[in-house]
């Protein structure tokens, strides 16, 4: 067996549990035979495929090989990979595919292009039926490109792996040296199709803990037994209100956080934390990002953006779509300011909005900082329909910050009248108690106790 094939099986092996893989279509080698196929050996055509289980959990697994023809797609490369979307989809299994493949196989042409098309339609047909999880581990350009894209989760291999649909040569003014639009930080950081990058043990590792997190099918529960105190207080929560990625963290089962596109529109966060053993999808507003020595790496406004909002409204989507219920911690003021967001703001703030309003899962938002304006109505608010709205007693909720409502109510007043409403604007409108009073907070919670009264409202949500 040669080095990559090994690795094609090497990378099942070390995904799945110990000896539980199955291969389905071991004997299926390529049909074609003209320009010179005949004389290749094409074991497996180049994918192996089967079904096995993480953590005791059955997903089905397809692993492509890329010392067979480059890994590339033919027809009967692209059945086998079907034939496992049908079995998934059957049987509510989730499907994760291991990519590294040198494109369409050119010496079967249109049989290879109409092989991936309908790759593509299992893929769609699947969508919010079964997860779907790709790692791309080598090349994974032009056309093959789409695959990972239609999938729910894209992980990287932070050096060998490269996502494209066009080369970076290829783009006018530019080459790989100069912006390597197809590296996986790229993919991370800028175009925010991958989930997550690392090197291979880690990849394989954020595969498991994912389907451990997530339900096998649209029908599914996603639950586990709990460990931790249902009751912890989580002391200097208040502390946290900043970075979210930390609050998340603190009040999860066990403190256990998944981020997902953690390198992507850092000012929105989104992942999963299980609470009472029960999986919570999560969207936040972040204003810093705290690095592991405890100092603040970066700051953002707290501002919706239109990539912070696209990447939100998608999560809350796949929320919906497999029955996870979903929290929300709003801190935010108002909306990017740029030319280049005032492009696309409405419209990203128009599909976040929706994607709250249409979940029928139960939906938990907390007030953490500030929350202002129609911004705020976005975040997840009473108004688009959250069940349950928290927020922190120093939470300030509003139209607008009161300096600047008085400045507008009381305009050319002297600068003692506006500072005296201004207070007084705080007190009547802009406080927590005032929303509460209005029905539009239904509690007020000190920051240390958020875990226990978010299990508690979801638990009720659930029964």
């Amino acid at each position: 067996m040669s080095t990559s094939t090994s690795s094609a099986s090497q990378r099942i092996d070390a995904l799945l549990d110990e000896k539980s893989f199955v291969e389905i279509g071991a004997m299926v080698t390529a049909r074609a035979t003209d320009f010179d196929l005949k004389q290749n050996d094409t074991p497996s055509d180049g994918v192996v495929t089967g079904y096995g289980t993480i953590d005791g959990n059955r997903v089905y697994v397809y692993s492509q090989n890329a010392s067979v023809l480059g890994g590339s797609i033919g027809e009967m490369h692209a059945k086998k990979i079907t034939n496992i979307y049908d079995l998934a989809m059957k049987t509510g299994t989730p499907v994760i595919g291991l990519l590294d493949c040198a494109g369409l196989r050119l010496q079967e042409a249109t049989d290879a292009l109409n092989a991936l098309g309908e790759i593509y339609f299992k893929q769609a047909m699947a969508k919010g039926v079964v997860p779907q999880i790709t790692a791309i581990f080598g090349a994974c350009g032009g056309g093959l490109a789409i695959m990972p894209s239609l999938t729910d989760f894209t992980l990287m291999e932070e050096k060998n792996a490269k996502l494209f649909v066009n080369s970076p040569n290829a783009l006018a003014g530019n080459f790989a040296e100069k912006n390597d639009t197809a590296s996986a930080a790229f993919q991370a950081n800028e175009s925010g199709v991958a989930d997550f990058v690392g090197d291979e043990a880690s990849v394989l590792g954020q595969i498991r803990e994912l389907v451990s997190m997530l339900p096998a099918n649209n029908d599914d529960l996603a639950m586990t037994d709990c460990t931790d105190d249902l009751n912890r207080v989580c002391a200097d929560l208040a502390n946290c209100a900043n970075d979210t990625s930390i609050l998340l963290s603190n009040i999860a089962d066990d403190n256990n956080f998944v981020e997902v596109k953690a390198g992507y529109a850092k000012e929105m966060v989104t992942g999963f934390i299980r609470l009472d053993g029960m999986t919570v999808g999560c969207v936040a507003n972040r204003t810093e990002v705290v690095g592991e020595d405890g100092k603040v790496a970066e700051t953002f406004e707290a501002a919706l953006t239109p990539k912070g909002c696209d990447k939100a409204a998608d999560f809350v989507y796949f929320c919906d779509s497999f029955g996870i219920p979903v929290l929300s911690l709003t801190n935010v003021k108002g909306f990017e300011a740029t030319v280049c967001a005032e492009k696309r703001i409405s419209k990203a703030v128009a599909n976040l909005t929706e994607a709250f309003a249409n979940c029928d899962v139960p939906r938990v938002n907390v007030i953490v900082g500030k929350a202002f304006g129609s911004a705020y109505v976005a975040m997840n608010s009473k108004g688009i329909g959250a069940d349950l709205t928290f927020a922190w007693p120093d939470a300030q909720i509003g139209t607008m910050e009161a300096k600047l409502a008085a400045q507008v109510m009381y305009e050319g007043q002297g600068a003692e009248v506006i500072s005296e409403k201004a207070k007084e604007y705080e007190t009547l409108q802009n406080s927590a108690a005032s929303a509460a009073r209005r029905g539009y907070v239904d509690s007020i919670i000190e920051p240390q106790d958020t875990r226990k009264h978010l299990i508690y409202a979801f638990e009720m949500l659930f029964a």
